[in-house]
């Protein structure tokens, strides 16, 4: 009775049973797996220690930063000879919580157009007419303005509403009424004009007068001024939309 031979039924014994990748490095692809996961880890690791190592600030040291600054504009005399420094503040008797911030706004000649809402900005706008239409003295670009307004509402009113609430919409405007209370309002302009001309020589130094007082306050402090408005002015923006919504 004849034996198979060693390379023919059974396998061979001296490898293990360990798997190949095809060039003679059994187990290879295990190793490579097992070392990827290590660089893992040790990457993992590495980040884990590095934010631990980041100082990180609490409320008292936020504090004391906030002090600080104050402290170091108090000594470049940025708080120095500010406007209305020393003086009463006024309209401390009215019953408007925002009367600060609308003060602001006016006095400082703040552009919030871009700020409000779409609904807010086209109600605004329609309230100006026709005393922002003064200055064109053309009709036809008269009519061509109006007209681009009523065209924004109805495309604000197109846009999907989102919530149970009825949707804000602003009103149109009759365009040929509009042009005749313009009509008016130039001819009355005019009028004053022709009338007293004094009068418009006294308006038109206002501002060259008000220009030179300007200049002699600070560049610096000008910018803290308007940057302090244009924040709060934001803040009051963004409690009144959360309000509407």
């Amino acid at each position: 009775m004849s034996m198979p031979s060693s390379g023919g039924v059974f396998p061979d014994r001296g490898g293990g049973g360990r798997p190949s990748d095809g060039q003679g490095h059994p187990g290879s692809t295990e190793e490579s797996a097992h070392v990827e996961s290590v660089a893992e880890a040790e990457e993992r690791l590495r980040r884990s220690q590095a934010q631990d190592a980041r100082p990180r600030m609490n409320i008292q040291q936020i504090h004391s930063w906030v002090d600080l600054e104050i402290e170091q504009a108090l000594r470049r005399g940025d708080f120095d000879n500010l406007p209305g420094a020393g003086k009463p503040l006024r309209n401390l008797d009215q019953n408007d919580p925002d009367w600060w911030v609308k003060g602001l706004i006016e006095r400082e000649k703040l552009d919030l157009s871009s700020a409000l809402p779409t609904v807010l900005a086209l109600r605004q706008e329609r309230r100006g007419f026709p005393e922002s239409l003064a200055g064109i003295a053309d009709e036809v670009a008269v009519r061509e303005r109006l007209e681009d307004y009523n065209a924004r509402v109805i495309e604000d009113r197109r846009k999907p509403v989102v919530g149970p609430n009825p949707p804000a919409i602003a009103g149109r405007v009759d365009v040929d009424e509009m042009v005749v209370r313009w009509r008016e309002l130039r001819a009355d302009r005019e009028r004053r004009v022709v009338e007293v001309p004094s009068e418009t020589v006294h308006h038109d130094a206002t501002p060259e007068l008000s220009g030179a007082a300007d200049l002699g306050e600070s560049p610096r402090q000008k910018a803290w001024v308007r940057a302090l408005a244009l924040t709060l002015v934001v803040c009051l923006v963004a409690m009144l939309v959360w309000t509407a919504l």
